[in-house]
């Protein structure tokens, strides 16, 4: 009965520990028209990565190309930038942020990008 209660109070510790991490929507930009692929007719399909946050922690799905991160201020100015390499799976940032931001991620070698807004 303890192990069945023991499971239980894991189970629940870990599903409101997952449920706390909020999803960040991404959208993408920059010239995708560059790119070169077949004849350059058509829209190239580009999979918008799934990044997570939650308190200053940003989570990143498993398989992901080189990443570099750029956070931005209201006012347009760099606060944070770094890189983030494949397969890395979280990033802290400075626990010295803090309001709202712009996120913004350069997938390795594209004429792209992915943005969305954060608040920490």
């Amino acid at each position: 009965m303890k192990k069945l209660i023991l499971f239980v109070l894991v189970a629940f510790f870990f599903s409101t520990k997952l449920m706390a991490w909020e999803p960040i929507p991404l959208t993408v930009s920059g010239d995708i028209y560059d790119m070169p692929i077949g004849n350059g007719n058509g829209r190239p399909s580009i999979e918008v990565p799934l990044v997570y946050i939650e308190d200053y922690t940003l989570s990143f799905e498993a398989n992901h190309p080189d990443y570099v991160l750029i956070i931005r201020d209201e006012d347009g100015s760099v606060v944070y930038n770094a890189v983030v390499p494949a397969g890395t799976s979280t990033v802290v940032l400075p626990a010295t942020l803090s309001g709202d931001f712009e996120l913004r991620l350069y997938p390795d070698g594209t004429a792209y990008f992915f943005y969305g807004y954060i608040n920490i």
